[in-house]
This record gives C-alpha cells, structure tokens and sequence, in this order.
C-alpha cells in the first residue's frame, strides 16, 4: 500500500501502481470524466500513468493551466497524426503547448500547405478525436529510438535524440501516430470537443537561420465546444480594442521609421494622459514618504558590471557609447536601480534614517529584437514608475506590506478587479542563473511569502520566475475580456546592496547593509497605458480622460454661449473642447461617440435661455437637463469615486 496525499491534506491508501485516473474515479465518476492530468510530488504526469510510492496528488482539469497546457499538447500530437494522414511522408519537429494553444513544426518536402488547407486538417482530427484513441506512454532505448527514425529518415528527431540521456527516453501512441516525447498527454482523444487551426508561419528548424524553415501551424482546442466559441468572440472584442489602432484614432501616440522602431512618439493628448498618470502616482507617493530624484539616461559600464547587469544583459543592451577617451564606455540605462544605489551611497546613512525611499519616472533603453516589438507592449525605449526602498531587514515585511497596498490602490482607481499575486522563486535546480547567496535569498523569498499572506493576496508560485538579484510579486491582471497581463512588480534585493557595498550606521554603532526593495505599480508606462486602452477599450476613467467633454452647439447661433460654458468649466479645471463645425448635430454626437467623451453638451436656444445643459453621458445616452453648477458637481462626484 502507499499514502497519496490530496491536496485538502487529507491522506489516503490505495495499492502500489494504482494511476491518478483510478483515485478520481474513487473519489466520483464525474470528477473522473474530467480529469486531463495529474500533478504527483510537484511533476506533471498522465492521469493513466502508474504511482509506485508515497506522493502528494492534485488532479488537473481544463480550468487548470497544467491541465490545458498537457491538452493543447495532446493536440499538437492529434493534428500531426491527422496531418500525416492527409501528407504522407511528412517530417515533424517540435510541437509544444503555449500560452493559448500549440504549434507543430512540419516539414512537408515538395509538398505546400496553405490557409484553405486548415479546414480539411480540423475535420480530420474531429474524426480521430472521436474514436477515443488511447496516449501510450513507452520507455524505449536511445538504440531503438535512433533506429525508429532512422527508418523514418526524420532527421529532425535523430537530432533531438543526440542531446537526450539514455534511459529517459519515452515514445507517445495514439492511434496511427507515435512520436519522440516526454509527456505528460490526456488519457485519449476523446477530450477533444472543440478545434480552430489559427495560422500558418514559417519557423527555422532549432531557432537558427541557417537551418531549413520548416512550415509552422499553430491551433487550439478545448473540451467544450462553447469554449471555443467564447474563446473567437474574445479574439474578435480584441481586434476592437487593440491599443495600435485605437492609439492612432484616439490621436494618443505614434512611431516613426526615421526616429526608430520600437521608440514611441506621444501626441499631445497621450502625452497628457501620461502626466496625469505619473501625477496621480506621485501623489500617492509623496503621501507614502517617497522622495523623488532624477538620474541620467547613460551609465558607465562599470557601473553595470558591478550591478552584474552588464553581465546578464549586456547582449540584450544597445551597444557602449565609445567616448574620445580611451577604454571608457558608456550605455543606455537599461535599469534604473544601479543609478539610485549611487544616490543612497552619496551620504551616509544611520538607521534612524531608514527607510529611504526613492523615486524616479525613469526611462531605460533594452534592444529587443525586431520580430519581438509590439505596440506599446514591446519597446526599446519605455519609463518605468520605479521606485528603491532602502531599509533595515526588521523593516522588510513592513514596507513590503506598504508597497502592496500601493499596488492595489492603483488597481482600484483603474477599474482592474480580477487579479492574482504571483510569487516568483528562484529556480532551486539551476542557481547559476542568480546571484547571490542561498541565505539571503531564503530570507528574500520568505518576506515576500509572508506579506503576501497577511495581505490575504490570491497567489499563485511560480518557481523560476524571480529576477537575477532577487524574488518579486509580479501582479498578474485579467483585463476586461479575460486576458491576462504582468503589470506591478514588487521585488526584495540582498544582493545589490553587497554589489555596491551600501551601509548604514545601526544603533550599535556598526557598520550593517541595508536591504533594498523595487517597486513599479504600473510596470512601465507605455505597456500600462497599453493595457488600459484595451481593458477600457479606450473609453478611460473620466479623471484621466483626454477630453473629459465636449460641447455641441445645436448650430452657429448657439457658438457664443458654448464658449461661455467652455470658459467657465475651465475655471474648475475641467477638460472641455466646443465642435464649432458646421455639421448636424446627429453627425456631432456619433462622431464624439466615436472619440469616446466622457459627456457631451447639447446646447441650443432653451438651454442658452435657461443657462442650462443638456447632457449626455457616454454609454448611457441623455440622462437630463442641468444648470453649469449641478453639472460641475456631477463630474467632481464621478472622479471622487472613480479614482
């Protein structure tokens, strides 16, 4: 017998060999009929795969990331078995699940495969989905594996297999096809209700140009068919909202070849809604004791080489800045905390004077690749609302707890409802990837953990995840159509404090090293405005809208008093534009629809009579006559609770 136990801490027996399958359907058949995988001692596993000795179980569904992620590769596997139905002779790769999805790598010969094709590969996989096929796992020798494909003359396998240990080599059936693969898949086809082939790329074999491009397809599936439908409808909303095209409209920001890609140009109005963003926060900070500074764009190297960011980052960087004197670079900033480490050294400190907390709107140059640049979300040049805490490690929890509540008032004030707390850890299995002592990052790891806790965040770990210098709580943040995006990282740093030798004087009268803490509630400022354009699908909160009203005048005689209320509004700092063009007032409201006003201002002869407004509020159509005051107030009582 073996004790499984689950994951309500509960312990249970059952017979050695017994499969995750088998304990979900002694627990209920219906819990069985939607089991996908399992998760034994922290390894993701067939649900059919046999247990041999004492293990924790978590069952995995399609509502669990495990859980799609081994779906959409048993996917990956069904459409090249349909493919190899519909292409004999065909030649395959590598065919991994993704964020949303799979891929398979093919190599079709002579042959071609177009748009039109996908369709006829779908119907092909509905029909093997529906014979129930059965995923065997095999052990088999490195001997036998390279003899299968040899016969096969698939010299893509063959070249996987020569960087594959003898003895951990396993072949995956289902039905007509069997492949090189590691695990884990569902337990048959049979989950597969629902399938859409997306698109077609092109895609160097092992990521090298110099290889042969073989023809990349890309799909997803799900295990209900309505699934699938909402999954479409999603994609649909989100050519709508996509921040690249309501950018350009909305007249916020552009890009220019001859400046260069990947380097944002911010028209007027985007570059309003930056400074009312950044001043919203610096409110919040000042309010919080954050003390603002201001660093240069450029950095010696040695300066990066002591923060052991050169050394990380240094290919990903723009190239030094070569200076007249001999052997001294310079580059783009591509962090702020180096810079603000140097600031803290400036003058010493006593521990009565910690923490010191400093911020910067600071911009930092990274050299993405082209084909990785995209919109706002991928840049080389983006500012970060970053901010370094330098406290005693007795003020660690605190300040992180601090930082959070940060966070979250952000997020309220924003309209972001829907997201949870990720911890990332240090990969236990490949330190060499990190600085710093296990220590220190033991007691970095555990701050992070406790105030998580005490905050009562929804939180998922995620090992592997942390930054070079340290583990962070990245907020991740389901926007209004359900995708979900890394916005606010709060990260504890040992390391560079050692790196820089920093101090403080303590009360013993001892030199002690402070620790540091990063935080960006936004992230970066081009990727947050990104988001929030598409969550709102640019209809922004009213205090941080563009325009916040227009006024339309009924026709030309109605010109003066718009002005006068144009003026008047002013005085209460509200952002408001007249339409005086000569266009029916029908065409005025659909076009101020269009450019997402908050609230629009009829005005004709009863209201300049009156000295009244008619007023239509964006969404929500009129909803009433008022006098300049009542209006006034009505907007102030919008962002009081807005923001």
């Amino acid at each position: 017998m073996i004790d499984i136990t689950l994951p309500d801490g509960s312990v249970k027996q059952y017979e050695e060999g017994i499969t995750a399958l088998d304990i979900a359907k002694s627990i209920s058949e219906g819990l069985a009929r939607n089991v996908l995988a399992a998760k034994v001692n922290g390894e993701i596993w067939d649900a059919t795969r046999p247990i041999h000795k004492n293990a924790s179980l978590v069952l995995l569904k399609a509502e669990d990331n495990e859980g799609k992620s081994t779906l959409w590769h048993s996917s990956a596997h069904l459409m090249a078995e349909a493919i190899e139905a519909i292409f004999p002779g065909t030649k395959f790769g590598i065919g991994p699940p993704i964020e949303n999805g799979f891929y398979y790598d093919i190599d079709l010969g002579e042959k071609t495969i177009s748009l039109d094709d996908l369709k006829t590969i779908e119907d092909k996989m509905m029909e093997l989905a529906k014979l129930n096929n059965v995923f065997f796992r095999k052990e088999i020798t490195k001997t036998d594996a390279i003899a299968h494909f040899t016969e096969k003359k698939d010299e893509y396998k063959l070249d996987l297999l020569k960087d594959l240990e003898d003895g951990k080599i396993t072949f995956y059936t289902q039905g007509n096809f069997t492949d090189l693969c590691r695990g884990p898949h569902i337990p048959h086809t049979g989950f597969i209700k629902a399938i859409k082939l997306m698109n077609i790329a092109g895609a160097y074999w092992r990521g090298d140009e110099k290889n042969k491009q073989l023809t990349r397809i890309y799909g997803i599936t799900f295990t209900k068919s309505k699934d699938l439908s909402d999954y479409l409808h999603m994609l649909e909303e989100a050519k709508k909202r996509d921040h690249r095209k309501l950018g350009k409209e909305l007249e916020l920001f552009t890009f220019s070849e001859k400046v260069g890609m990947g380097l944002p140009l911010w028209l007027p109005k985007g570059a309003a809604l930056r400074d009312r963003l950044e001043n919203f926060l610096k409110k919040a900070q000042i309010k919080s004791g954050y003390l603002p500074v201001v660093t240069p764009h450029i950095g010696n190297k040695n300066l990066y080489v002591t923060s052991g960011h050169y050394e990380k980052y240094g290919s990903d960087s723009f190239q030094p800045i070569r200076t007249p004197h001999e052997g001294e670079e310079f580059f783009l900033k591509p962090m702020n905390c180096p810079h603000h480490c140097e600031i803290y050294k400036a003058t010493p400190k006593s521990y009565k004077d910690l923490p010191v907390r400093l911020a910067e709107f600071g911009t930092v140059y990274r050299y993405e690749q082209a084909g990785e640049l995209h919109g706002l979300t991928r840049v080389r040049g983006f500012t970060q609302d970053d901010a370094h805490l330098f406290c005693r490690p007795d003020q660690v929890k605190e300040e992180f707890c601090k930082v959070i509540d940060l966070v979250l008032y952000v997020f309220k004030a924003l309209d972001f409802k829907d997201y949870t707390a990720q911890i990332s850890l240090r990969d236990p299995e490949n330190k060499s990837k990190y600085i710093g002592s296990d220590e220190n990052w033991a007691l970095a790891e555990n701050a992070i953990i406790e105030s998580a806790q005490e905050k009562g965040l929804n939180t998922v770990v995620e090992l592997g995840e942390a930054a070079f210098y340290g583990p962070k709580l990245d907020f991740m943040v389901r926007d209004a159509i359900g995708r979900k995006w890394q916005l606010g990282t709060i990260q504890v740093d040992y390391n560079l404090p050692e790196r820089f030798e920093l101090e403080y004087t303590g009360s013993d009268n001892q030199k002690h090293r402070p620790v540091m803490i990063h935080r960006a509630p936004f992230g970066s400022l081009e990727r947050f405005v990104a988001v929030l354009i598409e969550h709102c699908a640019g209809k922004f909160p009213l205090w941080l809208a563009p325009e916040q009203v227009y006024i339309l005048p009924i026709s030309e005689r109605y010109n003066d008093y718009a002005k006068k209320v144009l003026e008047l509004l002013k005085n209460y700092d509200i952002r408001a534009l007249v339409d005086e063009r000569n266009e029916k007032i029908g065409k005025k409201i659909r076009d101020t629809e269009l450019n997402k006003v908050p609230f629009m201002l009829i005005v004709g002869e009863k209201e300049a009579e009156e000295e009244k407004l008619s007023v239509r509020k964006q969404g929500s159509g009129d909803i009433g006559s008022y006098t300049i005051p009542e209006f006034v107030s009505l907007i102030n009582r919008e962002i009081e609770i807005k923001s």
